[in-house]
């Protein structure tokens, strides 16, 4: 496991930055991530972001409808305890846990969700991509003007990252996921995030050479700007 050293700006709460190498067990990055949780709401220990990648594997939220699971044999499949429904994880995929004490950044819900979004998207910025958000879906997309349109003349949309959030004693975890490079026929198994009209993508499958080192350094510039380190 390798990780940056926290940082603050003076008077703001010091954020902490942990990068896990190789694949880690949903279970225990759970049971590690409930337990920095409470250490922050009780004070004990400083807010963190940890990226990290799991084996291949679907999560249940909280609104996740069985028959969104298409192919339940296929992985191991874990209740999340987090807000929305069906998602991959997988290698290939950075998996951002957000551990943030929302108590001290506004009481606001919906504007940390927001937050969020606005965090994948100006990640995705850096890679010339352009991330959209779509009312009424889950998670950040991009429109893909290379390759025919719907039916109805529309342009088709697929998505690229997922956002999924519970909130303790007002601190945050679970978090978003970016597909840099997946295996994207692994998404077949479920109904990503319960819809079913649009397709799933990656950086890399959108043609960009982007490795997981590169989405972690424009995640932390990103988290920057949008989270202000407070």
């Amino acid at each position: 496991m390798s990780g940056a050293e926290p940082t603050h700006d003076k008077g703001e709460p010091m954020v902490e930055w942990r990068i896990s190498d190789g694949l880690v067990d949903y279970e225990t990055a759970l049971a590690e991530m409930e337990a920095r949780v409470a250490d922050i709401a009780e004070g004990k220990a400083e807010e963190l972001i940890w990226l990290l990648e799991h084996p291949p594997l679907y999560t249940a939220g909280t609104s996740a409808r069985i028959e969104d699971l298409t192919d339940p044999d296929r992985f191991p499949v874990y209740e999340a305890r987090r807000g929305g429904q069906y998602t991959y994880h997988g290698p290939g995929q950075r998996v951002a846990y957000v551990m943030l004490d929302i108590g001290k950044r506004g009481r606001d819900v919906r504007q940390f969700v927001c937050a969020m979004e606005d965090w994948v998207i100006k990640t995705l910025a850096e890679f010339n991509v352009r991330g959209e958000r779509r009312e009424g879906r889950v998670g950040v997309w991009v429109t893909r003007e290379d390759k025919p349109a719907n039916i109805d003349g529309t342009p088709r949309e697929d998505k690229i990252a997922a956002i999924g959030v519970r909130l303790r004693k007002w601190v945050s975890f679970h978090g978003l996921s970016i597909n840099v490079e997946p295996d994207l026929e692994h998404f077949e198994g479920i109904v990503p995030c319960g819809i079913r009209e649009h397709g799933v993508t990656s950086l890399v499958d959108l043609g960009l050479p982007v490795t997981m080192d590169d989405v972690d350094n424009a995640l932390r510039r990103s988290f920057d700007t949008v989270f202000g380190g407070k």
